[in-house]
């Protein structure tokens, strides 16, 4: 039972800590409030948006000929000399904005990059939205990593089978054997590629 002395102690207590817990509670507030890093203002109808650093990939579609589905580049960061990007010609901001065919397109034509580039070593990895610099949909293409196979996949026969990503959540594909083992549930998922 509690002394009638300590009930003054304890509420002081509790209203020491109010202001600290007020200040964490509007923290995590804001932190999830931001669904994504980079808030995208790319724009193509009004070109003074296209000049920020966020709209690079933007500007590298707005090259390509109206034609064009899908396009490559190497990446232009001098860290990761090994890699490549996939890229659609539109302008969605992420994966799962793609319609099942579009995806299944994009994913076939990065593979077969893949395939060219690294053999049967590839991977393709789509980090989350919260953590891309980058407002236009982009997959990395590079050697996997030996080793960095985790028990936490799911097996796809044929491309068409492998799913987009759950809303917010980044993935990685590798093959193995005739199957490709999709690994979901990341946010930052290029790091099993060598650089």
């Amino acid at each position: 039972m509690l002394c009638r002395k300590a009930i003054p102690s304890i509420v002081s207590s509790i209203i020491e800590l109010m202001p600290r817990l007020l200040i964490a509670a509007v923290l995590a507030a804001a932190l999830g409030a931001s669904a994504d890093i980079v808030t995208c203002t790319c724009d193509v109808t009004r070109p003074e948006s296209m000049e920020a650093r966020s709209c690079g990939l933007c500007r590298e579609a707005e090259k390509q000929p109206a034609s064009v589905k899908f396009f490559f580049l190497k990446d232009a960061n001098p860290s990761k000399p090994n890699r490549w990007l996939a890229l659609p010609r539109s302008h969605e901001r992420s994966i799962e904005l793609l319609g099942d065919e579009q995806r299944a397109d994009l994913l076939a034509a990065s593979v077969e990059k893949a395939k060219t580039l690294f053999g049967d070593e590839w991977a393709i990895a789509y980090n989350a939205p919260s953590v891309q610099t980058q407002c236009h949909i982009h997959l990395h293409i590079g050697k996997l990593i030996p080793g960095v196979e985790t028990n936490q996949f799911i097996t796809a026969t044929k491309i068409e089978d492998i799913p987009a990503p759950p809303k917010g959540e980044g993935f990685w594909i590798h093959p193995q054997g005739n199957l490709f083992h999709v690994h979901t549930g990341e946010q930052v998922t290029e790091t099993v590629l060598e650089r």
